[in-house]
């Protein structure tokens, strides 16, 4: 059977606009549409603003309270914005009448861990994107739809009744919502009121015929829809071919860390598209608009080069906390931009038994992803010997993005796991090396001569000492020179572990 997942948004308008009212209402803030009241904060309903007021009445009663054109272009913008988030969780998302989104989520109980799971998700992205919502399932999205609108006191009476995944109880719980939930209905409300009708269920129980006759089309198949009667179709968003998301800051925004939250609302729509399509992002950008005029100045622009696909919401912020946390800015920030620049297809999730230990490739590329983040490209380092036979010469480390060759090691011969930048020059006791006890040679001898071409010309035989706590140390004995005759010195250059 079909589960629905239906998402209303019932403070659209006012969260639209919560960053202004926040800071410039003192009795509350007032969103109206026209010369009309549409919806008013609970403050302001303290002072005795009441639905349908127009605004010199509101000003009368609240003189302070801020007023604003209801911009319903940036309710529909906030509206895709949330969609686009909730693909994650399905491609199948359609965008609805009175700011409602509905979710075919048949496909994926399974995988988010049941209904109860796959809500608690789609609530914690719902808020990430900074909206509130009432949400429901049913059998039939138009079902969810209507059982998501319901009013306040049925909600409260009945919250248990919003999760329902039959069709007898979907029957049940439509059957008890008024009739007024219906779009079709509320043009014939005075008629339906003047026959005694309440409910849906007062509605179903009247002629068809007579209602056909008299209603029209629309108002039984909406019904029918509702009660799983005859099949549903829905326009599922389109995703664009590339991801360019912009969103505009509440205030001015003068730290980098404060942007971080506004930039997660990005993050979780590009996560979201990335999710609907399968592919995995590698390289993104985040532009930090700054204040326009005379003395405008360009973007700030972060570039997030990934070592390993990801589309994964955790990684991704926490990459760019790092980066924020490590950015001065030259002035304040209005807007944020997110754009992603390279995409590849997602590789599925590996079917080994048992995980490896220590954690996958995947895990170890995002550790070093987030340390370099957060020291700087040029303090995270990786081993790149070179063919050189002195050691000092071989041990190179190059920066973790670094495309230079490296060459193999040398597997026969022994090697310690730590060189030291120095050698260090040993005591002589009975004409034995000492570093805190005398040191006993028990391997034979690796000479190594080398540098005759560039000036650097080194003669040592190599052996691996044993000390009496029988560590083991990596000394040479420099070969004196036939010209001089100095005695014999050993130094210390490595340590093994």
């Amino acid at each position: 059977m079909a589960v629905f997942v239906a998402i209303y948004l019932p403070r659209l308008s006012l969260e639209v606009f919560r960053p202004r009212w926040s800071r410039e209402a003192e009795h509350g803030c007032v969103v109206f549409d026209k010369d009309r009241v549409s919806i008013a904060d609970i403050t302001a309903r303290h002072a005795g603003v009441l639905m349908g007021m127009k605004r010199g009445g509101v000003l009368t009663l609240a003189p302070d309270a801020a007023l604003y054109d209801r911009d319903l272009a940036r309710e529909q913008d906030m509206q895709r914005e949330v969609a686009f988030a909730l693909m994650r969780f399905s491609p199948m998302v359609a965008l609805c009448e009175e700011e409602t989104i509905v979710i075919d989520v048949t496909a994926s109980l399974r995988l988010f861990g049941g209904v109860i799971q796959l809500c608690h998700a789609i609530r914690q992205v719902v808020a990430t994107i900074g909206a509130s919502a009432r949400m429901s399932t049913a059998p039939t999205g138009q079902g969810a739809w209507l059982l998501a609108k319901r009013g306040r006191n049925a909600q409260a009476s009945s919250a248990g009744r919003r999760r329902v995944l039959k069709m007898k109880s979907l029957e049940r719980a439509l059957d008890g919502l008024s009739f007024l939930a219906v779009p079709e209905v509320r043009s014939f409300s005075e008629w339906f009121n003047g026959l005694g009708c309440r409910l849906l269920n007062d509605i179903r129980r009247l002629p068809r015929a007579g209602l056909k006759k008299r209603c029209g089309v629309n108002l039984l198949d909406s019904l029918d829809r509702a009660y799983g009667l005859s099949p549903e179709l829905y326009d599922w968003l389109d995703l664009p071919p590339t991801f360019n998301a912009r969103v505009e800051l509440p205030d001015r925004v003068e730290h980098a860390e404060a942007i971080l939250f506004s930039a997660r609302r990005l993050i979780v729509q590009l996560c979201g598209w990335l999710s609907a399509q399968q592919l995995a992002l590698t390289h993104a950008t985040v532009e930090l608009e700054h204040e326009r005029g005379r003395e405008a100045i360009a973007p700030t622009e972060i570039d997030v080069a990934l070592a390993e696909p990801t589309w994964h919401e955790e990684h991704l912020v926490r990459l760019l906390k790092e980066r924020l946390g490590r950015i001065e800015l030259q002035a304040a920030v209005i807007a944020v931009r997110l754009t992603a620049k390279k995409v590849q297809a997602a590789q599925p999730p590996t079917d080994t038994l048992f995980p490896e230990p220590g954690g996958s490739a995947e895990d170890h590329n995002r550790l070093l992803e987030l340390l370099v983040a957060r020291l700087g490209p040029d303090n995270v380092l990786r081993a790149a010997p070179s063919s050189d036979h002195r050691p000092e010469h071989a041990n190179r480390w190059v920066p973790i993005h670094d495309t230079t060759k490296t060459e193999a090691l040398p597997t026969d011969l022994p090697r310690p796991t730590w060189l030291l930048e120095t050698p260090l020059q040993l005591m002589m006791k009975n004409n034995r090396p000492f570093y805190g006890s005398p040191l006993k040679l028990i391997s034979t001898g690796e000479r190594i001569e080398a540098g005759w071409f560039d000036s650097g010309l080194t003669s040592r035989d190599y052996y691996v000492a044993e000390a009496q706590d029988k560590s083991c140390y990596w000394i040479f004995r420099a070969r004196p020179s036939s010209a001089t005759a100095e005695e014999i010195r050993w130094f210390l250059h490595g340590l093994f572990g």
